[in-house]
């Protein structure tokens, strides 16, 4: 994977959907596990959701329910749908890639591509 692009962030009200998306050029990455972090202003780069090359996926528990995680391995994106979004929801959303591990790993520095981020901003 040489170069991860985001797209889709933007500000919506609460309550509202958005849908992110991330482009990988370069290489197929369909033997990749795929993330989505999150870093709010003041705090820490978090896992959002996951998916591997089995499409077996993985959520943090402040999105589950709320949130999908899908690939397209024919055209090398992968996709995050944010539905019933809060405030809370707002910081910079950021892909990343990893093909060392068996399954996606939960650590930020386990994955050693990544993307410039898009941001998301969500207004009570």
């Amino acid at each position: 994977v040489e170069q991860l692009v985001e797209s889709g962030g933007g500000s919506v009200q609460a309550g509202g959907s958005l849908t992110l998306s991330c482009a990988a050029a370069g290489y197929s990455y369909s033997s990749y596990c795929l993330g989505w972090f999150r870093q709010a202003p003041g705090k820490e780069r978090e896992l959002v959701a996951a998916i591997d090359n089995d499409d077996n996926t993985r959520y943090a528990d402040s999105v589950k329910g709320r949130f999908a995680v899908s690939r397209d391995n024919g055209k090398n994106l992968v996709y995050l749908q944010m539905s019933s979004l809060k405030p809370e929801d707002t910081a910079m959303y950021y892909c990343a890639a990893d093909d060392r591990w068996i399954g996606c790993p939960t650590v930020e520095a386990n994955f050693r591509y990544w993307g410039q981020g898009t941001q998301v901003t969500v207004s009570s």
